[in-house]
């Protein structure tokens, strides 16, 4: 890759059931640390536990606490990339899954929640709002790389915000996807997620804009690929099929080959079905590799976000590939044996320089995966 053709990350920022401090949450992934709790609920459901944001009121109306977590990480990480955000060359595309909008029974937009979440924060340029379930953040981010190179935007800051609400507590556990008892991605005790609430935000440039001010990079977005089973209103199609041809496409994108992958971050969140379709769709994409990349998956420590998912994952992803160490899966214990990857357990494991994929699957049949690499391959 060309160093015009690169589009940097040089802003990021996140809010999770762990915390803010990007470095100091990174910590505690690598020790295996958990934000999922026991959250109180006037009603009866599936499961009592869920992760919450240790400084987001959680007494406030969903709409507010989608507003603040919102401004404030989108706030912080164009801070990060040191832009101003009432510069009208930054545009903002933000996504989430419903947000507030299962409290909202008079919801007349979806996209009002961002154009004043963006505005709170300073920004002058109309946002574009991305709501494709909980692909929303990850498609964000593949929405943001299109528009930098068709030359739309200079910046873009792209990701995602969920907030927990008895709305979503309620519609997972009617599904029965919401666990009873915890969230143990890849392992053949699992049986469900848990909800959680957060943000992230990454703040993309083209890299000759990047260069020309100075700017520091935490990374390089690579390549993006996208898919839709048409399967199911809320199940993956089972073959896996529609996972391997967005990530196909994702390295297609890329122009590399499953042989340049080191780690996969997966969606991982815990339900039987979801967990399965993507130990076929990863065995069928690196069956052929040598030495296979090592699988990640975080859901366990900050709960299924929802539409912030793919955010926060990339996020994570690019300090997996900065720092080449993969943090342990939260509640690992037996994996699933046709996963056929190395997936670390209880402590982290490293990783060879080279790209990562994120993947996320969203109800509606939306598969996005995110092509990444670290601050090493920035083109010089």
């Amino acid at each position: 890759m060309s160093a015009a053709s690169q589009v940097w990350v040089t802003g990021r920022a996140w809010s999770t059931a762990l915390g803010s401090d990007v470095d100091t949450v990174w910590e505690s992934l690598l020790a295996g640390a958990s934000g999922i709790t026991e959250v109180p609920s006037p009603v009866p459901l599936r499961g009592m536990l869920a992760a919450t944001v240790p400084d987001l009121d959680g007494d406030l109306p969903a709409w507010d606490r989608q507003q603040r977590i919102t401004r404030a990480t989108l706030s912080k990480a164009l801070r990060d990339a040191g832009i101003d955000p009432g510069d009208p060359r930054v545009l903002p595309v933000l996504g989430t899954s419903y947000g507030p909008h299962l409290e909202m029974p008079d919801t007349g937009s979806l996209s009002h929640w961002s154009v004043t979440a963006a505005r709170g924060a300073g920004c002058v340029a109309d946002p574009v709002t991305v709501t494709t379930a909980c692909s929303a953040g990850s498609d964000a981010v593949l929405a943001g790389l299109a528009f930098l190179e068709e030359g739309v935007a200079d910046v873009c800051v792209c990701g995602g915000a969920d907030v927990l609400t008895l709305g979503k507590r309620l519609g997972h556990s009617h599904l029965g996807t919401m666990s009873p008892d915890g969230l143990r991605a890849f392992d053949t005790a699992r049986n469900g997620t848990v909800l959680g609430e957060g943000a992230a935000f990454l703040v993309l440039e083209r890299a000759e804009h990047a260069r020309a001010r100075g700017a520091r990079p935490y990374g390089v977005v690579a390549g993006a690929g996208s898919s839709n089973d048409a399967a199911n209103a809320v199940a993956p199609d089972p073959s896996g099929a529609n996972v391997v041809l967005a990530v196909e496409r994702a390295l297609r994108d890329a122009d590399i080959t499953p042989e340049d992958v080191t780690v996969v971050n997966a969606h991982g969140s815990g339900t039987p079905v979801n967990d399965d379709v993507e130990t076929r769709a990863y065995a069928r994409l690196f069956a052929d590799v040598p030495r296979p990349p090592v699988a990640s998956a975080t859901k366990g420590a900050f709960g299924h976000t929802l539409g912030a998912t793919g955010a926060i994952e990339a996020v994570a992803l690019l300090q997996a590939l900065a720092t080449g160490t993969v943090p342990p899966v939260p509640s690992l214990r037996n994996p699933l044996p046709g996963l056929g990857l190395p997936i670390p357990m209880e402590r982290p494991t490293k990783a060879e320089p080279g790209w990562g994929i994120s993947v996320t699957l969203g109800f509606g049949g939306f598969n996005t995966c995110l092509v990444l690499q670290g601050p090493e391959s920035v083109a010089t």
